[in-house]
């Protein structure tokens, strides 16, 4: 990765329409005032921010790469697939998400169903007002968990209750794989590889992996991310640009919340170079004219 760029982008953000705190005009906004040239948004399982957020982009002169992070059908680990350049979501594509929005809201009820079986009194309506009309998902549920004084913080909640293997854990709605690549291919973009290793993989058998997801037709893969450390995502990028997959970076930036996550940086701190916009659709005549002036 290149340490001092001549300008910053991001690959990887979220907002309001999923489990982010800005909206995607307040999401483009901020991109732009921190001097950012680029920006992707990429709202789990919805595309519902991507229309005023191009709109925002063109005001604010910032390349809008629109996207989206698909849930997969994956165990052990997490399965995340990125969508980066959906210009024309297919009617095929708008159903699949429609289907998954139908699983997340069943899976809400789960999770609070089973708080109600351990004594925790809780109001599907109640946590519905903290998402303040958006997409309801776990960050809210650890909202009211917070609120309540049952943790101390969102982070605690998920550790303790609502991450994987925890208690109030209710398996998410998720694509198959072919699925999802057919109809990420179909609408324009590309498929890419998220956080890697949130597959919980070994190390001895993840770039034979991440070959065979390349033969299935995931064109890139998302090397550096700020949950990774440095020599990780060396170590990814290098297995990437061996498959002669794209390569992608970003900071999968949800908010203020996550001092961990800033926009426009990834792992180690680092500034995402624009050089990882190679490969995205409708980039290249952008970034030929961005990188000689």
């Amino acid at each position: 990765m290149v340490k001092s760029p001549n300008f910053i982008v991001d690959l990887h953000s979220h907002s309001t329409c999923s489990d982010g705190i800005l909206s995607p005009e307040a999401l483009i906004n901020m991109a732009a005032d921190m001097g950012l040239r680029a920006l992707a948004l990429t709202d789990h399982d919805t595309i519902a921010g991507l229309a005023s957020a191009k709109c925002q982009a063109i005001k604010r002169n910032l390349l809008f790469i629109p996207g989206v992070e698909l849930e997969i059908a994956w165990e052990p680990g997490e399965f995340h697939l990125l969508g980066l350049g959906i210009q024309q979501p297919t009617d095929e594509f708008q159903t699949a998400l429609e289907e998954l929005a139908q699983l997340r809201e069943k899976r809400n009820r789960e999770i609070i169903n089973r708080m109600n079986e351990m004594g925790i009194e809780a109001d599907y309506e109640e946590i519905k007002k903290l998402s303040e009309g958006t997409i309801i998902g776990r960050p809210h549920i650890a909202t009211f968990l917070v609120n309540r004084k049952i943790v101390k913080n969102k982070q605690s909640a998920f550790d303790m209750y609502l991450g994987k293997g925890r208690p109030f854990y209710a398996p998410k709605g998720a694509l198959e794989l072919k699925r999802a690549i057919r109809l990420i291919t179909e609408s324009g973009g590309i498929p890419i590889l998220a956080h890697p290793l949130s597959l919980y993989v070994s190390w001895g058998k993840l770039p034979e992996l991440i070959e065979h997801f390349h033969e299935q037709g995931i064109v890139g893969l998302e090397a550096w991310h700020p949950l990774a450390r440095v020599a990780e995502c060396e170590r990814l990028e290098a297995i990437g640009k061996g498959l002669k997959m794209v390569i992608t970076a970003g900071s999968d930036y949800h908010g203020n919340s996550y001092q961990d996550r800033r926009l426009g940086y990834t792992a180690g701190n680092r500034p995402i170079d624009g050089s990882y916009l190679r490969g995205i659709p409708d980039t290249e005549d952008w970034l030929a004219r961005e990188s000689t002036s």
